[in-house]
C-alpha cells in the first residue's frame, strides 16, 4: 500500500516542529511513498524548507489561505494509493503508517485515524526529537510534559488530542492532524471545504475533518471510518494552549464551526456524536471529577468545573454560529482536491 504523507506548514515559528515531523515519518516501519510538506502562502518560509528538505516534495498552497487549501493542494500533488495527513507541530510513532496500512485491505474503508497524544509544556523540545534525543525504544518520548492539573481529558479535542469518549472501530470522522484516506475518495466528496478549519483568521475554528467526513459518508454511505489506537502521534501543545483562556476561546470556536458544518451537512449528521458526548461523556466527566474531589483530590473540582464551562461555551458558540451566521468570508465552499 503506498501512503503519501501530507504536512502543511505556515510559519518559521514552527521550524523545529516541522523538521521534528518529516523525521518521524522517515523513520516510519511502513516506508512512506513520498512526503508532501505544503506551506501556506509563506514564499520565504517555502524557500528555506525546499532548501533544508531537498527529499522531500515542498510546494505552496495552491488555494486559499488555510488547512483546508493546504489539505487540498496536498492531494491534488499525491501519487499514492493512500493520503495521510500529519500536523506540523506532531511526531508520529514509527508504526503509525503500518497501523493505517493493514486496514486498506478491506475495500470498505475509506478512512482510517490514530490516536493523538498530548507533548505538554515541559515535554522534550522538537529539536530533541528529530535527532533522538530523550527516547524511548520504540520511539515515544521519554517525557510528555506537565497536563495542568484542571485539564479534563473529555475536552483534550481542544488541543487537538484525542480525547476520553473515543472508541477504537468504526467512527463518524477522523480527527484532522492523524487521519488517512484512499485518494481516490477525495474525487467522491470533493475536497476540505474552503472556510472551515484553521486559517489565519484570529478565532481558533476547526472541523474541516469532521465536515469532510461527514459528506463523503453522505455521498458513499458504504464507505467505513475507522479510529485504530495504534496508528499513535505525539502533539505539541505549547504553554498557551494549555491555559483556560485558551481553553474556553476554543471551545466557543467549536461552537462556531459546528454551525458551519450543520450548515452544510445538516444537524442530524453533524451533531450526532456532539449529542452523544455532551449527553453520556461529559456527565461522567463531571462526576468523575466530584468524586475525585471528595477524596482530597482538589483539582477534580477543577475538570468538573472545566467540563460545565468548556460544554457551555460551545454551546454558546453553536448558538451564535446558527443564529446570526459567522461571516461571509468564512463561509464554506467545496474546492480543489478533485481529480
Amino acid at each position: 500500500m503506498n501512503i503519501s504523507v501530507v504536512i502543511c506548514a505556515y510559519t518559521e515559528r514552527r521550524w523545529d516542529d516541522v523538521h521534528a515531523a518529516v523525521a518521524s515519518v522517515r523513520a516510519q516501519r511502513h516506508r512512506p511513498y513520498e512526503i508532501i510538506l505544503v506551506v501556506d502562502h509563506n514564499p520565504d518560509l517555502l524557500q528555506r524548507l525546499a532548501a533544508s528538505l531537498p527529499e522531500v516534495t515542498v510546494v505552496a498552497n495552491a488555494e486559499r489561505r488555510g488547512l483546508s487549501g493546504g489539505k487540498n493542494t496536498g492531494v491534488a500533488v499525491a501519487r499514492g494509493d493512500v493520503v495521510a495527513f500529519l500536523d506540523d507541530d506532531a511526531v508520529a510513532a514509527p508504526g503509525w503508517l503500518a497501523a493505517f496500512a493493514k486496514h486498506y485491505d478491506d475495500p470498505a474503508v475509506a478512512g482510517v485515524g490514530g490516536r493523538t497524544l498530548a507533548l505538554w509544556p515541559g515535554s522534550p523540545s522538537s529539536a530533541e526529537l528529530r535527532y533522538g534525543h530523550r527516547l524511548l525504544e520504540g520511539g515515544e518520548p521519554a517525557e510528555a510534559g506537565r497536563r495542568p492539573a484542571w485539564f479534563p481529558e473529555e475536552f483534550d479535542w481542544t488541543v487537538g488530542c484525542t480525547y476520553r469518549g473515543m472508541v477504537p472501530g468504526p467512527i463518524r470522522n477522523l480527527m484532522g492532524g492523524n487521519a488517512s484516506f484512499r485518494r481516490e475518495v477525495f474525487a467522491v466528496a470533493g475536497g476540505f471545504a474552503d472556510g472551515i478549519g484553521r486559517s489565519h483568521h484570529r478565532r481558533p475554528l476547526g472541523c474541516e475533518e469532521t465536515e469532510f467526513c461527514i459528506r463523503l459518508r453522505q455521498r458513499s454511505p458504504r464507505s467505513e471510518l475507522v479510529y485504530d489506537e495504534e496508528a499513535v502521534i505525539w502533539h505539541r501543545v505549547p504553554a498557551e494552549r494549555a491555559r483556560f483562556a485558551y481553553f474556553r476561546e476554543r471551545c466557543y470556536a467549536e461552537g462556531l464551526s459546528k454551525a458551519l458544518v450543520t450548515r452544510s451537512v445538516g444537524t442530524g449528521d453533524g451533531l450526532a456524536s456532539e449529542r452523544a458526548h455532551a449527553l453520556r461523556t461529559l456527565p461522567r466527566g463531571v462526576a468523575r471529577g466530584l468524586r475525585a474531589a471528595v477524596r482530597g483530590d482538589a483539582a477534580g473540582l477543577g475538570r468538573a468545573a472545566a467540563i460545565t464551562v468548556g460544554l457551555a461555551w460551545t454551546v454558546w458558540g453553536y448558538g451564535v454560529g446558527s443564529a446570526s451566521g459567522v461571516r461571509r468570508s468564512e463561509e464554506p465552499a467545496m474546492v480543489g482536491a478533485q481529480r
